[in-house]
């Protein structure tokens, strides 16, 4: 068999794009993927490709995240050229509605911050009135009392997502290696082994790309890893006639017609299950920003788990100890998948990712103690 010139280690949005950035660089690529059985956040995503409220204290992922948006146009013609199926990237913009006062005073407030931190042009988000957003969508509920728009927001089907980037890995002859749980990382010589329950596969490069699971692997290589897991649930509708095309941040409609509503934010571990108080929160404020929706069967939900870091921005690293070995942890799989296969991906072929995304390093967090 042809050697590889890197492992990426995770098979999921995130591990896919990267290793899809290697294969077009033209290394020969192996992706272990673990599967379903692993906390796959890729299977329970909302789908957003969301630039309007990433950033706020980390400029350099505001420009990182607004990058890939900008990317995504050309990243998903190819991708939909290649699968032969439209995956759903639509860029019409996207809103944030607001419920209250409360809440539309403190979104101004982030607006205003990252205005700030983006410098004079360098953040173009802009909040608008109730009489405003009732003109961009309709149905809008008596609740809705504004909300802040981002021209470059738009939306994905992130399971198209996965299969055109798993589908455009095999059309570049990548090694693509399902049910496959890495155990262990060592030296071996110049490169790496990597060993599962059953093979040892070896590479100058390995990129921990596997979510939750990178935490445990990053040690082998010298690489620490700081990810938690962070819950969000969803729930489905039945398909409906199409109604708008304009994504917001709790409810967006598919281009098959369903619409997702979302999402919450939960602290309780590796816990996936779908629970009623939750659930009904999700419903609630949907229906209070669309009445309409009042009407629609819900016909499923699901729960899965967000990786998220100390700050909630990303990791990306190369090791200090272990040259040619690689982390990439984050929680905006679709939105930054543009950049990691078009951006993140050469950097790791071309040995230039450190000083590429030195502000991304998990060394961030090394703070002394007083």
């Amino acid at each position: 068999m042809k050697p590889h010139d890197a492992i990426v280690v995770g098979g999921g949005l995130v591990g896919s794009a990267v290793a899809f950035g290697l294969a077009e660089k033209g290394l020969h690529v192996a992706v272990l993927d673990e599967g379903d059985v692993a906390f796959r956040a890729s299977r329970g995503n909302f789908g957003l490709v969301w630039v309007q409220s990433k950033g706020d204290g980390m400029q350099a992922y505001a420009e990182w995240t607004r990058r890939s948006a900008d990317l995504w146009p050309g990243f998903a013609d190819t991708l939909s050229g290649e699968l032969g199926v439209d995956i759903g990237y639509r860029k019409p913009g996207g809103l944030h509605l607001c419920l209250s006062e409360k809440e539309l005073e403190d979104r101004k407030a982030l607006l205003h911050r990252m205005h700030n931190q983006a410098g004079e042009g360098g953040y173009d988000c802009q909040v608008l009135d109730r009489a405003e957003v009732a003109d961009m969508v309709p149905g809008i509920g008596e609740a809705v009392v504004g909300a802040t728009y981002g021209p470059h927001d738009g939306h994905a089907n992130p399971l198209y997502l996965l299969r055109a980037l798993h589908n455009g890995l095999s059309l570049r002859g990548a090694d693509y290696r399902p049910d496959t749980r890495v155990e262990r990382i060592a030296r071996d010589g110049s490169a790496y082994a990597v060993h599962t329950a059953t093979e040892r596969l070896v590479a100058p490069k390995v990129v921990l790309a596997a979510g939750l699971g990178s935490r445990r692997l990053g040690p082998d290589v010298g690489l620490d890893v700081p990810v938690a897991p962070l819950k969000g649930q969803i729930l489905v509708t039945e398909r409906c006639p199409q109604r708008f095309a304009m994504p917001t941040a709790f409810v967006r409609q598919t281009e098959e017609g369903s619409y997702l509503l979302g999402d919450s934010h939960e602290d309780v571990g590796f816990d996936v299950t779908s629970s009623v108080d939750v659930i009904g929160q999700i419903a609630a404020r949907a229906v209070r920003s669309f009445p309409f929706l009042n009407d629609v069967r819900v016909v499923r939900g699901w729960g899965a788990l967000r990786i998220m870091t100390p700050d909630g921005f990303p990791v990306y690293d190369e090791s200090e100890t272990h040259p040619g070995a690689y982390s990439v942890s984050c929680h905006s799989g679709v939105t930054l998948a543009a950049a990691h296969a078009l951006g993140l991906a050469p950097a790791i072929a071309d040995d230039r990712f450190r000083e590429t995304f030195a502000a991304f390093t998990a060394r961030r967090f090394d703070v002394p103690q007083a």
